[in-house]
């Protein structure tokens, strides 16, 4: 059993950067994918990031080039660094694991 928390999200003016985190306890070892949603209002829910533990990401072409995905091991969390933010990056943001673990989510909302 893992369980999920994601954090970091906010207001901001486009342009500008969030760093959006997802801390992950219980059976983190067997943790080997996690990816980053994020659902818009009104809107279906997206995959946009992921990591494998090998290292291998892949991220969607509406994010590609401004965000990234990455893992600190020791603090057993994952991370999706935001830049550029758009408002048409307003979404709330969600981890997820193979095991189909989800967090509550985290809310970004990015004004003009």
């Amino acid at each position: 059993q893992v369980q999920l928390v994601e954090s970091g999200g906010g207001s901001v003016q486009a342009g500008e950067s969030l760093t959006l985190s997802c801390a992950a306890s219980g059976m983190v070892d067997l943790i080997q994918t996690m990816h980053w949603h994020r659902q818009a209002p009104g809107m279906g829910r997206k995959l946009i990031a992921g990591l494998i533990n090998d290292g291998s990401t892949m991220y969607s072409d509406a994010v590609k080039g401004r965000f990234t995905i990455f893992r600190d091991s020791a603090k057993n969390t994952w991370y999706l660094q935001t830049n550029n933010l758009q408002p048409n990056d307003t979404a709330i943001y969600y981890c997820n694991d193979q095991y189909d673990s989800w967090g509550r989510g985290t809310q970004v909302t990015v004004s003009s």
